[in-house]
């Protein structure tokens, strides 16, 4: 029986093939082309190849859109219109044709273009539906339903496919419907919008996104969509809530605001321990120390104290919070890791 004393528990490839050398159980030939081919070992170009897809789709996308805005006049509107339905029914027609059955746990692609292809596709059919609405005005001045159905052709598209990447678009779409849905017509074009309303609106879409990842993950349905539902909801609900906080800044009530905010921090923080995610404990300090350095700013405002050293307290103060944060953060970081073998 062979015997190699090793030294180093994860020898190199090379150690081992001059120890057969050694022992004369690899001959001069074979032990050269086995080194050789060790200082030539293959590499993964999987992520240069998906970058590469991904900039050819927007690179078409984007060409489409140059080449219709600079010869409108001459190919005509119902050309257009034709050129994106037969290219985007194509693409559908590929994917449908290629797809797995589907499944409530994650589903492969059957290619690596099989991705794309289906990218392409529900960005044309966007833009047809959105190219209709522009030139024809075909929801009238029902501007929450020309959103709305792309919105729902979008997720049904993301669940059937299993395509995290159409489910950003259909969530994107979902906040673009609540905020045109509950704004008037005279405001959008106007360009101002009820301030307290918007906020009300995007809190309360940041809490359906919460809750739906909570639900995708609790109810094991398509439970990798947890992480880009989890992520939109928390940056949602913590901007909402510190835009309220900000608009209610001269009254108690952004005292409430704030403990809202804490609230839900609580929540991002506690469920990033459970699923050690440094990311989601990272966003919930960061956005709960921003309120809290407003509570502080609101508090030395507050007793109308103007005297210099005041202000030197002030700014010593913020420099050792977040100085104190970085090494919590840090702390956190390193303690994350040194579990990660339990």
């Amino acid at each position: 029986m062979l015997s190699l004393k090793l030294n180093n528990p994860k020898p190199l490839e090379q150690d081992i093939y001059s120890q057969l050398k050694d022992k004369g159980l690899l001959s001069d030939e074979s032990y050269q082309k086995l080194k050789t081919k060790s200082n030539h070992s293959l590499f993964s170009v999987h992520w240069e190849l998906n970058l590469l897809l991904y900039l050819g789709v927007l690179m078409f996308t984007g060409g489409l859109g140059i080449l219709v805005y600079k010869n409108i006049d001459t190919i005509g509107h119902q050309a257009v219109l034709a050129l994106i339905a037969v290219v985007a029914i194509g693409c559908f027609f590929y994917c449908f044709k290629h797809k797995a059955p589907f499944s409530r746990l994650r589903v492969k692609s059957p290619n690596m273009a099989f991705d794309y292809v289906l990218l392409l596709g529900s960005i044309l059919l966007v833009t047809f539906i959105g190219y209709l609405q522009y030139q024809y005005n075909l929801f009238g001045n029902n501007y929450g339903l020309a959103t709305f159905i792309p919105m729902v052709l979008l997720f049904y598209i993301a669940y059937d496919f299993d395509h995290l990447g159409i489910l950003s678009m259909a969530i994107a779409n979902l906040a673009v419907w609540m905020g045109v849905s509950i704004t008037p017509k005279t405001l959008l074009m106007a360009g101002s919008f009820s301030t307290e309303k918007l906020i009300y609106t995007y809190l309360a879409l940041g809490i359906l996104l919460l809750a739906a990842a909570y639900l995708t993950h609790r109810l094991d349905f398509k439970r990798h969509f947890k992480f880009n539902y989890h992520n939109y909801g928390a940056h949602i609900t913590f901007i909402a809530l510190l835009s309220g906080f900000f608009h209610f800044f001269d009254s108690a009530a952004c005292v409430l605001w704030a403990f809202a905010l804490f609230g839900v921090a609580a929540y991002i923080y506690l469920d990033g321990r459970k699923h050690r995610s440094f990311y989601f404990i990272l966003i919930a300090l960061l956005y709960s120390y921003i309120a809290l350095c407003g509570l502080v700013g609101k508090v030395i405002s507050s007793t109308k104290w103007h005297d210099i050293e005041i202000i030197y307290f002030a700014v010593m103060l913020f420099i050792a919070s977040a100085v104190g944060l970085i090494i919590l953060l840090i702390n956190i970081n390193k303690n994350l890791k040194a579990d990660d073998h339990i």
